[in-house]
């Protein structure tokens, strides 16, 4: 916890100029950072904030599924950042491509919400929002909270942790995750964070400026599935065409190209 305490400071200096009110919390332990802020959210509190944990005993990725974290091992926050873009649509994958871009130039994006590096996962997105009760109209976008989960795998994780992943009957076992220590030797968590905060409020705030536009070129030089074979999660087949303007994924199938927004997307193995 310290070597996190010790860049909360720093963090918090970079931020608040283009963030007031900003604050920056750090934990030990706790449920799940987003399910925090969003508790937070509900009770009406919808202020800027960096929430980070040590450890989280049933954190949240997409889909339901669990992110299991350990102390030194991980890197584990949530932020939440008022925002009003007028357009929502790629909003985890502008995430994607501001936390790739801080943390090394082989990281890759797996649509919609997973970070690579060396075709293994090294983190994952989970993207949430919570209203103020101000209704929202296109001429006039009420601030929404954001609250964006982040886990980064510092330490390459053990083997073991595999038999906890949530696994498609039929479907190829997942690879090994990857830690970023692999590229970054030495780093610890709390320089992770320091790496990625201040770039990704900024981010969100470009986000929404100017939505999924400003992000587009840059995910397509970080896109994973480009070109690649892949099986949509209702078995259809096909290759990776990159993104559309809204970030959704384009599909080439036998019956034609497909858009997808919602779909889980695995990779075929060759």
């Amino acid at each position: 916890m310290a070597e996190l305490l010790a860049h909360a400071e720093a963090i918090w200096e970079a931020v608040v100029p283009s963030t007031p009110g900003f604050t920056v919390e750090v934990l030990r332990s706790i449920d799940s950072t987003n399910s925090e802020l969003m508790r937070r959210a509900r009770d009406g509190l919808l202020e800027p904030l960096l929430l980070v944990a040590e450890e989280q005993t049933a954190g949240r990725g997409r889909l339901g599924r669990n992110w299991h974290s350990r102390p030194g091992q991980s890197l584990t926050f949530s932020l939440a950042m008022p925002v009003a873009p007028v357009n929502w649509s790629g909003l985890s994958l502008a995430v994607g491509v501001s936390l790739a871009n801080s943390l090394h130039a082989d990281v890759r994006l797996k649509w919609p919400n997973d970070l690579w590096l060396y075709e293994r996962k090294l983190g994952g997105i989970l993207v949430e929002t919570a209203g103020s009760g101000t209704i929202s109209t296109a001429s006039a976008p009420q601030p929404r909270l954001v609250v964006v989960g982040v886990g980064i795998n510092i330490a390459r994780p053990l083997s073991t942790a595999l038999t906890s992943l949530s696994h498609t009957a039929g479907a190829p076992q997942p690879m090994e995750p990857a830690g970023l220590a692999e590229v970054l030797v030495g780093v610890d968590a709390g320089e992770v964070l320091q790496r990625v905060v201040a770039p990704l409020v900024h981010d969100l705030q470009a986000f929404a400026s100017s939505g999924f536009t400003a992000f587009e070129e840059r995910f397509a030089q970080r896109d994973a599935l480009r070109n690649r074979a892949v099986r949509l999660s209702d078995g259809t087949e096909g290759t990776a065409h990159g993104v559309d303007a809204d970030g959704a994924l384009m599909v080439l199938t036998a019956q034609g190209m497909r858009h997808i927004t919602s779909s889980e997307v695995s990779v075929r193995p060759c």
